[in-house]
């Protein structure tokens, strides 16, 4: 038997987005009395709630999001606890925590503020140390319960792209791992011809 805990924000009409990025609007276009069935209209940023940015993303690259094999989106899960913390730095504890071909999920704490400021332009960044670690380990995929692993001009993002590791944003409930022995992450964009996407990311915990 397994238990799954749901990783992702809810999708909203009005949700809110990086400033400056475009609105989300989710509408009923449809109504079942008028139109004799029931319909939704979604404009939406494939950046926006909990997606899964591709190297296209911020590198001069032409792969896909839908170009990435499933097994790159299916992985063991690790989670660390870096709470409280504006840089994220490389522990020596964290080079045998984070094992290759891993997910690793960052833990910030900054999800209870998602919608703020405060959570889009001040978030924790992760040192190019750590980030040239995760290269390294051949990690699949880095996490986060905020909306970007660093800030402009982005170099943690193109240190990642460039040894093909992938970068799931805006995350929630990161809180409900910790302390899980083992789980996996599954974390799957839509298949859909753009850069990156919006996706649904969920942890399996064998109980």
């Amino acid at each position: 038997m397994s238990k799954f805990i749901d990783l992702t924000r809810i999708i909203e009409n009005g949700m809110a987005v990086y400033p400056g990025d475009d609105k989300t609007i989710l509408r009923r276009s449809r109504q079942l009395d008028k139109d004799g069935y029931n319909n939704h209209r979604l404009e939406i940023s494939m950046h926006s709630g909990t997606h899964i940015d591709g190297p296209m993303h911020m590198t001069n690259c032409e792969k896909l999001i839908l170009d990435f094999p499933l097994e790159t989106l299916i992985g063991e899960g690790v989670v660390l606890d870096v709470r409280n913390q504006e840089v994220i730095e490389l522990k020596e504890e964290y080079k045998s925590t984070i094992r290759e071909g891993s997910i690793l999920l960052l833990h910030t704490g900054r999800d209870k503020s998602f919608g703020t400021k405060e959570y889009f332009l001040n978030n924790p960044v992760v040192s190019k140390e750590f980030a040239e670690f995760l290269v390294e380990r051949r990690i699949k995929i880095l996490g986060l319960d905020s909306p970007s692993p660093d800030r402009y001009p982005f170099e943690i993002h193109k240190i990642l792209f460039a040894g093909g590791v992938l970068i799931a944003e805006n995350l929630t409930n990161l809180d409900k791992l910790l302390g899980v022995d083992a789980f996996e992450v599954i974390a799957l964009p839509l298949r859909i011809k753009a850069d990156s996407s919006i996706a649904r990311v969920i942890a399996r915990v064998a109980e």
